[in-house]
């Protein structure tokens, strides 16, 4: 079947949520116009063809999907057809176990317990495109010298020779298994940052070429694409060869190395056209990301930010590149888009670093040092954490010491969260829950500034800048506070939030 559309009418106070992470500010959809073309691009993140409602119904495909909010209406439109919709799972948790029971299984295994229970330090934006072997050594010991527990260590973008020559710039690193060794030692585990694309120019390329492992355009010659670092060829992982040769380089850097895990960077189906020439006839550009996606799948330490599908499998999802900036793609984005990535079966998920991630918008003359403390207390009881640029460089001493905090504290909450990653791999269920998840029946549905991690911890953030107090829905029962405060709910409160806090409670 193709050119398939669904019409449905929305219920009286009925709330949608799915298809992109990043559209996760819009959701809950229902309550506005909004639409989106999940063939046409992802806005840099994941995605998963998936609608599900609070109201128990669902809307499934195997095919990417157009859709619109429109009035009191719903419509989907596929070219590919195998559009699914259903019913009688009464509410938002219902919806969402009967979906990823049925379509997105989950895999059962657990990526890297690291990941869980302690913070990550990704050196993007301290080294950019100059990272090195004494650098890497240098953040490593600042961090731990500052109280900072060891953790996953990722070297970033142009650790290596030419894009597709994944061996060490010799440069840079002179003795890449030393460093690795004393990383190690020192109680880090190291990630390596690769992407599909190789340089049209290099070595690599000339000998791969001739292989027929690299994406071929609609003229049958080796595609060149425009990616954010040039152009370059792209690997058509639809051809097992290539993924066999992708994953050759990667083992070699863990045989000879040391390297623990990969930062399996780009994907993205913008990257592709629909008419390009793979091993696997007629592949979708989604098919493509998808295809990249599955080459991580070997490897417990990974880590991807564009990913189609794939619901359910041990693959780490971090958030997409944010700003250094309280609201428009800020700190104001960290949370509803961490809830959809839950919602739409990505449960291992990471929220951007720290301070943000989107270089061009960090500098010292624009930093926000409140900005940054706010930003540490968000991510803090999220899934994962990641620093980047160093607190210890940038900040105050007592400013500093609430991110160092703020770490410790994600270090305190790592037994229960890796608890809750291992329940997700066995029952899919999302580890950062939406309000309205675990309490269906409290009108919670547009709630964007507060979280559950897993069904008993509710999580209030502070997202605006200059905030000294906020408001916090609690939803029925008791909930004790970090504070030692008992609050009888349901209830709405306003409470203190001096910068050195972030308000969490247990309930009872």
């Amino acid at each position: 079947m193709t050119n398939q559309k669904l019409e449905l009418e929305l219920l009286p106070d009925e709330h949608w949520w799915g298809g992109r992470a990043a559209d996760g500010r819009s959701m809950p959809y229902g309550m506005s116009l909004f639409e989106a073309d999940l063939a046409v691009s992802f806005n840099g993140n994941q995605a998963c063809p998936l609608l599900i409602s609070s109201k128990g119904r669902y809307v499934w495909s195997d095919e990417p999907f157009a859709f619109q909010f429109d009035r009191n209406r719903l419509l989907v439109s596929s070219d590919a057809g195998g559009l699914v919709a259903g019913e009688g799972n009464e509410n938002l948790r219902g919806a969402y176990s009967y979906v990823s029971r049925t379509f997105f299984p989950p895999a059962a295994t657990v990526p890297e317990e690291l990941l869980f229970t302690a913070p990550q330090y990704n050196l993007w934006i301290e080294l950019l495109y100059e990272p090195a072997q004494d650098k890497v050594l240098q953040y490593a010991k600042d961090a731990l010298a500052q109280g900072m527990p060891p953790g996953v260590i990722m070297i970033d973008d142009n650790w290596h020779e030419p894009y597709g020559t994944w061996t060490f710039h010799s440069g840079r690193f002179p003795d890449p298994k030393g460093m690795v060794q004393e990383l190690h030692a020192m109680g880090f585990k190291v990630m390596l940052w690769v992407c599909p694309f190789v340089s049209p120019d290099s070595l690599t390329f000339r000998q791969i070429e001739k292989r027929g492992i690299l994406l071929k355009d609609s003229g049958g010659k080796t595609a060149l694409r425009r990616w954010w670092n040039g152009f370059s060829a792209v690997l058509d992982c639809t051809n097992p060869a290539a993924v066999a040769w992708m994953r050759e380089q990667m083992d070699a850097l863990q045989r000879e190395y040391g390297i623990d895990g990969f930062k399996l960077d780009a994907g993205d189906p913008e990257f592709y056209e629909p008419d390009d020439l793979s091993y696997v006839p007629g592949t979708t550009r989604n098919g493509h990301c998808e295809a990249w996606a599955k080459v991580g799948l070997k490897y417990r330490l990974n880590e991807y930010r564009a990913c189609w599908k794939l619901a359910g499998q041990p693959l780490v999802q971090r958030l997409m590149d944010k700003n250094h900036e309280w609201t428009g793609n800020g700190l104001d984005a960290l949370i509803p888009d961490g809830l959809a990535q839950g919602l739409l079966g990505y449960a291992f998920t990471c929220p951007d670093m720290i301070g943000g991630g989107q270089y061009s918008s960090f500098s010292e003359e624009r930093l926000d040092q409140e900005l940054f403390v706010r930003y540490a207390q968000c991510s803090a009881l999220f899934p994962m954490m990641q620093f980047s640029a160093a607190p210890w460089r940038l900040l105050s001493e007592q400013n500093q010491r609430y991110c160092v905090e703020a770490a410790q504290l994600h270090v305190r909450f790592g037994d229960e969260i890796l608890g809750l990653a291992r329940h997700a791999a066995v029952n899919g269920e999302p580890i950062l829950r939406h309000m309205a998840y675990v309490f269906p029946e409290e009108g919670m549905e547009s709630v964007q500034d507060q979280f559950m991690l897993g069904d008993s911890l509710l999580v209030a953030p502070v997202i605006a800048k200059g905030a000294r107090a906020r408001d916090v829905l609690f939803p029925a029962g008791n909930w004790l506070g970090d504070d030692g405060s008992m609050v009888h709910g349901p209830a709405k409160l306003q409470i203190d939030v001096p910068l050195g806090r972030l308000p969490w409670y247990r309930k009872q």
